[in-house]
């Protein structure tokens, strides 16, 4: 029973939810949630339900609800100074202060920051600073970005054009024409089912090599990827894929974007997932666990060998023509500075390397006989569970059945969110960095019995 219909009402007649069925949610055919508080990894609705967040919001709440730390660092800057803009060289302490903070904990090399709101514009900044720099080294035609099937990079034209999943092309008249996808790193997924994992990363290679050879190495600007993926199925890279792909990027002059938005600061068990995989980004991309979410902001971080030519840029040609109101937002860097303390004080990567694997190991146990299970897989805080039709095969289930979306409202039920992934039969889980192996355990329970109840 509802404790407030009127808020109800308000929600499906007024507000516009994102990545939601418009039609069946303002009908009030399709479940709403109303949170009202939250600590640690749990959130309570207004209706009281208190429930397990097993994905931290949207990867993106590390360090757990309810930090007082960070209430307080936003509370004071919003009295000392709620807002002034970055342009023309203005900053200030917080903005400042994190640059500085992030260019510490990077990889070698990545030192300035341009900072935005989210994962999305983060990217639509990267492609642009792209094309940018190679007009500046004469290079006009080196314009083409080559993303991956299933990788996720955000949903404005540019990034969800890099996107790999279909939902967001669907109607909106995307990819744009600039953009070309390769193959995925999807091992479980491959196309042909003989293949080792060794061919299989050589194929992926090869793949890759195909498709600038097809479109000429002198039109193809940057290649944009996670470690990991992450919305396309929680996918960690097989043995040696970044081994294989990175020379081919360099013998041809690729940039490489990395998209660290889901697997920076701490997911992964390490502060950011390129040293774990020998990547040397010229761009990476930040958001999510920079603030845990308690306010918004994202960085473009620019590696030295980038932002040179960029700075030759403006001397040729004057101040750089982009910008966002909100570029480093100095509410949002108080909230970044307050959270990165805390990352660090509190031991939350450490933890995410220990507690993590631990999830998946023991999901891995509690499916091990279930004759639907298809395969366990994470790395650090991120684990997945892929279903199929009949063990031993990689068949999926009909998607009009919408057989994990029933698990996922079935683990509701018992208190724990998940989340299903899209085009696939994956429960995803990327819980906050804070979770107890008690409350791993809960996760794994609440699995184990949801997937009973709807698939026997």
């Amino acid at each position: 029973m509802l404790t407030n219909d009127q808020l109800d009402k308000w929600d499906r007649d007024h507000f516009f939810h994102p990545s939601t069925h418009l039609g069946q949610h303002s009908r009030g055919e399709a479940p709403g949630r109303i949170i009202q508080t939250a600590e640690g990894c749990w959130i309570t609705d207004r209706d009281g339900n208190r429930m397990l967040d097993a994905f931290a919001g949207l990867y993106c709440v590390n360090i757990g609800y309810g930090r007082q730390e960070v209430a307080e660092a936003i509370a004071d800057q919003a009295r000392e100074l709620a807002y002034y803009h970055s342009y023309v060289g203005h900053g200030t302490e917080a903005s400042v202060t994190l640059s500085r903070m992030i260019a510490e904990r990077a990889p070698e090399g990545l030192n300035r920051v341009y900072f935005g709101q989210g994962g999305s514009d983060a990217n639509e900044t990267n492609i642009k600073l792209v094309w940018y720099y190679n007009n500046i080294l004469g290079r006009p035609e080196k314009k083409k970005i080559i993303s991956r099937w299933r990788g996720y990079h955000g949903s404005g034209l540019m990034s969800g054009s890099l996107t790999g999943l279909s939902l967001f092309h669907k109607k909106f008249d995307l990819p744009l024409d600039t953009v070309r996808h390769t193959t995925a790193p999807y091992y479980f997924q491959r196309a042909d089912e003989s293949q080792g994992e060794a061919d299989f990363v050589a194929q992926c290679a090869a793949d890759l090599e195909d498709l600038i050879a097809a479109e000429g190495a002198d039109t193809i600007a940057a290649f944009i990827a996670e470690p990991v993926i992450g919305t396309g199925g929680i996918v960690p890279p097989p043995e040696g894929y970044w081994e294989a792909i990175q020379p081919i990027l360099k013998a041809h002059d690729i940039l490489l974007i990395v998209d660290e938005v889901i697997t920076g600061f701490g997911r992964l068990g390490a502060m950011f997932g390129s040293p774990l995989f020998g990547l040397e980004p010229d761009i990476m991309t930040i958001a999510k666990g920079l603030t845990s979410a308690y306010a918004p902001l994202s960085g473009s971080v620019v590696h030295d060998r980038v932002f040179e030519v960029l700075a030759r840029g403006t001397d040729e040609n004057g101040p750089l023509g982009h910008g966002w109101t909100y570029s480093a937002h100095p509410i949002g860097a108080a909230a970044g500075v307050a959270n990165l303390k805390l990352l660090d004080s509190l031991g939350l990567v450490d933890n995410a390397a220990s507690v993590g694997p631990y999830l998946t190991q023991s999901m891995a146990e509690a499916m091990a006989d279930h004759p639907h299970l298809g395969e366990v897989r994470g790395i650090g805080m991120l684990t997945a569970l892929e279903l199929v039709k009949t063990h031993g095969t990689r068949d999926g289930f009909d998607p009009a059945d919408k057989i994990v979306p029933q698990i996922v409202a079935a683990m509701a039920r018992r208190g724990v969110i998940a989340r299903a992934m899209p085009q696939a039969d994956i429960v995803g889980f990327a819980p906050p960095l804070c979770l107890t192996r008690a409350e791993a355990d809960t996760i794994v329970s609440a699995t184990r019995d949801s997937v009973a109840e709807i698939l026997g």
